[in-house]
């Protein structure tokens, strides 16, 4: 019995809210005011994914207006990122208007690392030696292309039908993976988005795979190309110049800073009428510094005033 007693206290302090030493209830777990979270079905993938929902602030008090959206991957880190952002700017500013802010989500059941692999990469020739932080399941890359019929059928549709949304306004963003996907969707369905913001995106990727796709879009010069493309990386994402200070806080494979010039070079060569291309190289950033930095400069390039 004693041995049960103690089975019993421990099993009630488990469930029972924590107090503390003025014997008040445990705090409760911070949220996001005016926010929400759907969970949509991707009926060709056979998936679900979350989805993050947050309204601008004059959204209740202007019923008639319809907003811009901006959609960003990897939302459990870019929403909450881009939505302070949008509170503190396009509150007090004019470079940027109120948004509503939809989060990609990942999705249900698989890991962020699982699922950003499959769903942002272009072609399943990830790297050889990747492992799975999925125990049982081998990495998959290369379902971007049925994860952008996803966004572009569902995604679209879902907010279209539950939010004063004006969807001829709408900027993709997204960094490193997710950018990789942003550039697929630029180089395949351009038209999806009227504004990319590209972060330090994996263009190394397969062998820089991309730039193939990019070289067989080029030769339809007459292909369809209006889009504010906004590209950025942090300095210390490319090779160690000569005479570095610190060389051991640059890249020690792939090039992106190169490869995003390369990248920018190849669209505004194509001097298609309303395509707008910006490309900077963030002095003093690397790979995981620099992404608050470009979705401000890259928001304020795709919605703010011309």
């Amino acid at each position: 019995m004693p041995c049960f007693r103690r089975l019993l206290a421990l099993a009630l302090l488990t469930l029972l809210p924590l107090a503390s030493a003025a014997g008040e209830p445990a705090p409760a777990a911070y949220t996001l005011s005016g926010t929400t979270v759907h969970v949509l079905r991707a009926t060709r993938l056979q998936r679900d994914y979350e989805l993050y929902v947050a309204l601008p602030k004059s959204y209740a008090t202007s019923p008639d207006r319809r907003y811009p959206l901006v959609f960003v991957t990897d939302a459990p880190y870019a929403f909450p990122l881009t939505r302070a952002i949008a509170a503190r700017v396009s509150g007090h500013s004019s470079d940027l208007p109120e948004f509503i802010l939809v989060g990609l989500g990942y999705a249900k059941g698989d890991t962020p690392e699982f699922s950003r692999r499959r769903d942002y990469t272009p072609t399943p020739n990830g790297k050889a030696n990747a492992v799975s932080d999925m125990p049982g399941r081998t990495p998959v890359f290369g379902e971007a292309a049925g994860y952008r019929r996803f966004v572009a059928d569902e995604v679209f549709a879902f907010i279209a039908a539950h939010y004063r949304a004006d969807l001829s306004r709408k900027v993709f963003a997204g960094h490193s993976y997710g950018a990789l996907f942003g550039a697929d969707v630029l180089t395949h369905e351009p038209g999806l988005f009227q504004g990319y913001v590209l972060g330090s995106p994996s263009l190394w990727f397969d062998r820089r795979a991309l730039f193939a796709r990019q070289k067989e879009w080029a030769i339809d010069s007459k292909a369809p190309l209006q889009a504010d493309v906004y590209l950025g990386v942090g300095e210390y994402e490319g090779r160690a110049p000569k005479g570095a200070r610190d060389p051991s806080r640059y890249a020690r494979e792939g090039d992106m800073v190169a490869d995003m010039r390369t990248f920018a070079s190849a669209l505004q060569a194509r001097q298609a009428r309303g395509l707008r291309v910006r490309a900077d190289v963030i002095a003093g950033e690397d790979h995981l510094t620099v992404a608050p930095i470009l979705i401000t400069r890259g928001l304020k390039w795709a919605l703010g005033p011309r």
